[in-house]
């Protein structure tokens, strides 16, 4: 662990809302300062939301449509320029700070949960 974590307990961590979705809808992100997509992710029952991610380093918009990601949903909705982003996709960084996705080995169903 590093100097700026800190441990958490398992109540805690059971607390954050980690699913996985399909992305449906990717775009670039012309509105803001930093390179992104807006990001439509399909969490089955739990339905689609809109997110921006910082993913242009690695990925275009043509090969993230159909991929599954993991997400974190109970976060509370953030602006960000003109959209209201809804989930915060899960990343790896880069040692030039790009993003990389975390995703299922294999293809599930969209909404199950991770823990």
């Amino acid at each position: 662990m590093n100097k700026e974590s800190s441990e958490i307990s398992w109540d805690d961590f059971s607390k954050i809302e980690m699913r996985i979705g399909t992305i449906i809808s990717a775009e670039i992100f012309k509105e803001v300062k930093k390179p992104a997509f807006k990001i439509l992710v399909d969490f089955g029952e739990y339905g689609i939301r809109k997110s921006s991610a910082q993913l242009t380093g690695l990925y275009s918009a043509k090969e993230l449509l159909g991929k599954q990601v993991i997400a974190v949903l109970n976060f509370p909705p953030k602006q960000i320029a003109n959209i209201m982003s809804e989930c915060l996709i899960l990343g790896g960084i880069g040692e030039k700070n790009e993003v990389i996705l975390i995703q299922p080995e294999r293809t599930v169903a969209n909404g199950l949960k991770i823990g």
